[in-house]
């Protein structure tokens, strides 16, 4: 069994995968010992792991999992992948991102995929049917806008994502709250009406903690997969135990 960890900025999500497939899926805010002892109690036949870090705990959790696998694998720029890379900067891309473009390419091989991850920050790559990682563009996420828009501000409230939107409002906080949902609506809309253009029969996956909340918010066919990056993980584990 293997176990694929991704600590994010806000978030830690892991999951047991047993011959390819994710048995379950585990959520915590600390990637500290008892998260990790209560994932090892319930499957004690782990024997494989493999980490992605862009958060706080990489260190702890680095320990503990090497501690108590027979393989384990931090995976950073220098780690083979199954495909191919055109980032020109590959050691100053994140390692989520390419993670979540393997894992799209084991969903749907042979496709061209535009993946949009809403978290703190909103990435927007691109794999090709080829098999190639085009590369792609980093935004603020939904909360870092409601943020900015408080902090920078003497007047405007902090508000959240909320289903009560409006396309143009007649109070602050309505206007806050259509505001930001809307401008993130219309961005990706953008990217997926241009994007189409070029490459054919795109297919749109949807992931990160807002995936599910945008996916409901937009025309087009979504795969909201939450849980991508750790099948892409999953996937470079396997690659490079061969």
């Amino acid at each position: 069994m293997n176990l694929a960890v991704d600590i994010g900025n806000s978030l830690v999500k892991a999951a047991v995968f047993d011959d390819g497939q994710a048995v379950e899926t585990f959520r915590s805010k600390a990637a500290d010992k008892r998260f990790f002892d209560g994932i090892f109690q319930s499957y004690p036949d782990i024997d494989a792991a493999i980490l992605v870090s862009s958060g706080p705990g990489e260190a702890e959790a680095e320990e503990l999992l090497v501690s108590r696998t027979e393989r384990f694998l931090k995976f950073g720029p220098d780690v083979k992948v199954p495909i191919k890379n055109l980032y020109e900067t590959p050691e100053t891309l994140g390692c989520d991102r390419l993670a979540a473009a393997v894992g799209a390419d084991l969903l749907y091989p042979e496709s061209n995929i535009l993946i949009v991850d809403f978290g703190t920050a909103i990435t927007i790559d691109l794999v090709t049917a080829a098999g190639e990682f085009k590369g792609g563009n980093i935004s603020p996420g939904a909360m870092t806008r409601f943020r900015a828009l408080h902090d920078y501000t003497s007047k405007l409230p902090l508000r959240s994502l909320s289903d009560d939107t409006m396309l143009i409002s007649t109070n602050s906080n309505q206007a806050v709250e259509s505001g930001v949902i809307n401008g993130i609506v219309y961005e990706i809309e953008g990217y997926i009406t241009r994007l189409s253009q070029d490459y054919e029969d795109l297919k749109i996956i949807f992931t990160g903690g807002d995936g599910n909340f945008f996916a409901k918010r937009l025309k087009n066919t979504i795969f909201a997969i939450y849980d991508l990056v750790v099948y892409g993980l999953n996937r470079i584990l396997e690659y490079n135990a061969k």
